[in-house]
């Protein structure tokens, strides 16, 4: 079973068509990257994945179930779809204590995430103060807080410095190397390029690739030159 699913996804919003007759799956111990142009409707298929939206047709599945059947799942599914979701005059450790009590997780769970991300130097200072980068790591230490078993990241890099961004890429091949799952969409192919197992492309809602990263770009430079290929040819 797949830890992620997209079967036959639609997803509409009045006139238009976000996402159409979209299938794809995401498989535990692998990164995926999920890609497209602006507006192929990426971020869509997250939050339908999440349950923050609701399909016109198809269904949405993760752990076989519709996110919203799921039995805490914050112990399942760790997700970052907003880097600033955040107070900007609460602390970074106070923004993950409210998040853990929500969650029904304790209190020493904060400690550990920090550490996770290399925030316990910065967790009590206001999230105000926090430069982008800091706010993606707290982002995701807050999706790590009930270990979860999935994470779904939306442009997690982004804001990151150099160092950063092997930090990041590093920590998600070891988290699926311990037999998590990662969804990830980013516009970063060079990066995304060294760090996932498996792609999948969508243009205009539809899908046009899914596969290893070793068929579709058998070097790592050659990713761009493919997805450039296929979201122009999409629909010629």
């Amino acid at each position: 079973m797949a830890v992620a699913a997209a079967l036959a996804l639609t997803k509409r919003f009045g006139d238009l068509t976000a996402v159409s007759d979209l299938s794809f799956e995401v498989a535990a111990g692998s990164v995926t990257g999920f890609l497209g142009p602006n507006g192929a409707g990426k971020t869509t298929t997250l939050r339908l994945l999440l349950g923050l939206v609701r399909p016109a047709e198809g269904e949405a599945l993760v752990f076989g179930r519709p996110f919203a059947e799921l039995d805490r799942p914050a112990t399942r599914v760790g997700a970052v779809l907003e880097a600033s979701d955040v107070h900007p005059g609460r602390t970074g450790r106070n923004h993950l204590r409210v998040l853990s009590r929500a969650a029904g997780m304790p209190e020493t769970r904060v400690d550990e995430v920090l550490a996770l991300v290399d925030m316990v130097e910065a967790a009590d200072r206001p999230a105000g103060g926090y430069s982008l980068g800091m706010r993606q790591r707290l982002g995701l230490a807050a999706s790590l807080l009930g270990d979860p078993e999935l994470l779904v990241l939306d442009e997690p890099a982004n804001g990151l410095d150099p160092e950063g961004v092997r930090w990041l890429r590093d920590f998600l091949r070891a988290f699926a190397a311990r037999g998590g799952a990662v969804l990830i969409s980013s516009h970063h192919l060079a990066e995304i390029a060294q760090t996932v197992d498996r792609v999948v492309i969508i243009d205009h809602g539809r899908l046009v690739a899914e596969s290893t990263l070793a068929e579709l770009a058998p070097e790592p430079s050659s990713l761009e030159d493919a997805f450039l290929e296929l979201t122009r040819e999409a629909y010629a």
